[in-house]
């Protein structure tokens, strides 16, 4: 066995197997892989081993059109051919519009990435399926690439592969520690012995906590009990003249799919068990959970009411095995937070599906330092402190409930809630407050104007409309006040403090106190990594805020590149909030509540400094992500309901009126702003993204070398304002934009702008269709709806409001 090697991955399931393969093909070739006891022996034996091309999001289609593309390649290798039944179909049912509505935004979603599916009636599902019924059945969503492979043979066939590339692989051997230098490398202690790595990688299934634990993290991802059954020969498929589809129901929660001439089904009940939450055997190897049946029943009559054909076979065998799921069902793949060359690419419930695609990303992310998609839905920072045990057991049972009922627009399910709360969590559900949840924040969506108030999920404008209309124009017209809690805030001190911000900043970094600004941060390969605003406290610290979901990746990324530079990092996330003051009549409000002269003349637009609001200690800033003027007042969350009093005190004269997220998104569309993770995401560069005036090439910064290249080459899209001719839905993000029926670019962000009553969305488009005026098409829900490039920020665009 080696004791030394560039890369080290744990667990040779298909996580593992496909990161060693991946690895290699990155040109890593120095690398082990260390597998407890025999390969595929622990989740990935028993899986139902589905390969489909469905995804919530184009990465994800993305990384599953990989994997269809790369078992199609093994099953072709003379030498070792994989077994995979590829082209199959499926279908994904439906029996509602919303759902139907769903289906044809993921099809525009999934044509962007080069993906057809076809969004087909019910006479058309059982045209397709034989042997299912029709009755309360409107239609469903197929995909042609549809099919399923054999977990053994897959994973051989990748260690295989790595195998002839120069990788080694260890079975047998057993992981007993964990230890980090200071240099950042690591030894993984075995009992076979040592061996020291530059990069460590967690690919454990389900005992992904026990090798998390030997280097201090615990992750969130917890396991179910799944349990399938295959039955005895069918008449109806031996007759059949094809291989029957794969099926997906989300109105009976079960799946199947052809297994020689029966059927394997497998159920996702209401009454389902977590397993594994007190420890799990080390005998568990290659082994299943006993059958539990009975759990399936109400299920299991379901699927005999679709499928009549299941109430006259029996029973080969059934499956009951553990799978593992995360807070929000994607699986954790990229850096392990906190820890410098630790790598994960676990809670692959679907691991065998798409499996061949996360350890491609994983590889690409390890090697290179970025992969060729974002992967932030796939990032293990995007859960932070709140990912306990608890919750992410609760989050999995909820998700195993819903397992094909996706999430529609401002949908958020109650499980785990509330998990991080301020003081005023329960003053602002007493005033009304409709709740969205932000990095496990509870957040203010809009305030209801009935107790009884619901909205209706789905992809149209929703009851909800009004509402938030009523809320900009409050904030228009006169003043609103907003929480924004879990606002990303890091506290930067010491000598260097700006030197260092110069150098990961890509613009100017204003340095003078009393004095904020806005900077983008971009990776090694030129691409926007990350927006702050960096706000010059008067004789205090610099305060780096960005957004709340970014508070693990922000802090990994400052302490990463802060070698050689004289600072100090404390992130105040936790213990401050931002009450937003905003509207024409937000400096009365604050004058009334707070001493000092806030005048334009003495504190004007971007401007920062200490105060009290009331009786609370506070750091006022002046800054609006409304378009309107606004003051982020942030207070420490221990006098922040007094903060909170005072601001509605002084606010009665002026008509103060709370306001929402959904109030704001609106209008920092109107304004031409961006989200992180939205629109400003690692694919694209700052000169693609409209960030001109934020760089200064005429500085040194990180990424500069790799910008001028692609600076050089050109664009490769450019992100653009558009208007749709639309009123019944906005464009939702990963919807297509169309030119003569062919793919030109992808919607980031849409909604209704308020204010100036348009139909705003943002796109990367075709660089030579970006001009103002180009008249383009995007694909809403089955529907080919026109539209127009704008000028961005069509709200105010001399922004002359916040500088009122």
């Amino acid at each position: 066995m080696k004791t030394q090697t560039r890369a080290v991955v744990i667990g040779g399931g298909i996580a593992g197997c496909s990161t060693l393969y991946h690895l290699t093909q990155e040109g890593w070739t120095d690398v082990v892989l260390v597998e407890r006891d025999e390969l595929t022996s622990g989740t990935t034996w028993h899986s139902a081993a589905q390969v489909t091309n469905f995804g919530m999001n184009q990465t994800m289609v993305g990384l599953k059109t990989h994997s269809i593309n790369l078992y199609q390649e093994l099953r072709d290798d003379p030498d070792y051919p994989v077994q995979y039944n590829h082209g199959d179909g499926g279908i994904r049912l439906a029996n509602t519009e919303a759902q139907m509505d769903g289906y044809r935004h993921f099809a525009s979603m999934a044509r962007g990435m080069g993906v057809e599916f076809e969004v087909i009636d019910a006479e058309e599902c059982a045209r397709r399926h034989p042997l299912i019924s029709t009755d309360n059945l409107l239609g469903g969503l197929w995909d042609g690439n549809d099919g399923d492979i054999d977990p053994a043979s897959l994973c051989q066939a990748l260690a295989r592969r790595a195998r002839k590339a120069g990788a080694e692989v260890y079975r047998q051997t057993n992981v007993i520690g964990l230890t980090q230098l200071k240099d950042d490398s690591w030894i993984v202690h075995t009992d076979k012995g040592d061996i020291s790595c530059e990069v460590l990688v967690n690919a454990c299934g389900y005992r992904v906590n026990e090798v998390g634990a030997m280097m201090g993290v615990h992750h969130p991802v917890a396991s179910m009990e799944h349990q399938y059954f295959v039955t005895d020969e069918i008449p109806g498929i031996v007759a059949a003249d094809h291989r029957m589809p794969l099926l997906r129901c989300p109105i009976s929660d079960y799946y199947c799919r052809q297994e020689k001439n029966g059927l394997l089904l497998g159920f996702y009940e209401q009454d389902c068990k977590t397993w594994g939450m007190d420890g799990i055997s080390p005998d568990f190897s290659n082994d299943l959970c006993p059958d539990d049946l009975d759990r399936i029943t109400d299920v299991l009559e379901g699927a005999f009411a679709r499928m009549p054909a299941l109430t006259e076979v029996g029973i080969k065998n059934v499956v009951n095995g553990p799978i593992t799921y995360t807070i929000d069902g994607a699986p954790l793949v990229g850096p392990i937070p906190g820890k410098r060359n630790a790598f994960c690419i676990i809670g692959l419930r679907a691991g065998l599906g798409e499996g061949g695609g996360h350890g491609w990303l994983l590889a690409q992310q390890i090697v290179h330092g970025e992969a060729c998609y974002d992967t932030w839905c796939l990032d293990p920072r995007r859960f932070t402190g709140h990912g306990n045990v608890e919750l992410t057991a609760l989050k999995a049972i909820e998700d195993y409930q819903n397992e094909f009922r996706f999430h529609f627009p401002n949908e958020h399910r109650p499980a785990g809630r509330p998990m991080k709360t301020t003081p005023l969590t329960p003053v602002l559900a007493a005033a009304g407050a409709e709740f969205t949840v932000v990095n496990g924040w509870e957040r203010a969506e809009y305030f209801k104007p009935a107790p009884d108030f619901e909205v209706t999920h789905g992809f149209q404008f929703d009851e909800a409309f009004d509402v938030v209309a009523e809320e900009v124009k409050a904030v228009q017209a006169g003043v609103g006040l907003a929480e924004v809690n879990g606002f990303n805030r890091i506290e930067i001190t010491g000598p260097d403090a700006h030197d260092f911000l110069d150098h990961v900043i890509c613009g100017r970094v204003t340095r003078k106190a009393g004095k904020v600004g806005l900077g983008y941060l971009l990776n090694e390969h030129g691409c926007v990594k990350g927006e702050a605003t960096i706000a010059n406290i008067p004789e205090g610290p610099v305060w780096y805020g960005s957004a709340a979901a970014a508070e693990w990746h922000d802090m990994d990324w400052l302490r990463a590149h802060a070698d050689g530079f004289d600072v100090s990092f404390q992130s105040l996330t936790n213990e401050w909030t931002i009450l937003v003051l905003g509207g024409p009549k937000a400096r009365d409000v604050l004058s009334a509540a707070s001493r000092g002269d806030w005048s334009a003349a003495v504190f004007p637009w971007l401007s920062v400094r200490r105060a009290f609001v009331g009786t609370a200690p506070a750091v006022v800033m002046s800054v609006s992500f409304s378009g309107e003027l606004a003051y982020e007042i942030h207070v420490p969350n221990n006098q922040l309901y007094a903060a909170y009093l005072a601001l509605r005190a002084a606010g009665e004269a002026h008509g103060l009126r709370l306001f929402g997220a959904r109030a704001v998104e609106s209008m920092r569309m109107e304004k031409g702003y961006l989200h992180w993770k939205a629109d400003l995401i690692t694919e694209f560069d700052p000169f693609e993204t409209g960030l001109d005036r934020f760089v200064k090439m005429d500085k040194d910064f990180l990424g500069k070398a790799a910008l001028e290249v692609r600076q050089a080459k050109g664009p490769v899209a450019k992100l653009v304002s558009l208007q749709i001719d639309s009123t019944t839905s906005h464009a939702q993000p990963g919807a297509s934009v169309m030119q003569d029926n062919s793919v030109v670019g992808t919607v980031t962000s849409g909604d209704w702008g308020h204010r100036v009553g348009m139909n705003l969305a943002y796109a990367f488009v075709r660089p030579d269709l970006a001009a103002q005026g180009t008249e383009i098409t995007v694909d809403m829900l089955g529907e080919t709806v026109r539209c127009r490039v704008i000028a961005p920020g069509p709200y105010d665009p001399e922004t002359t409001r916040p500088r009122a």
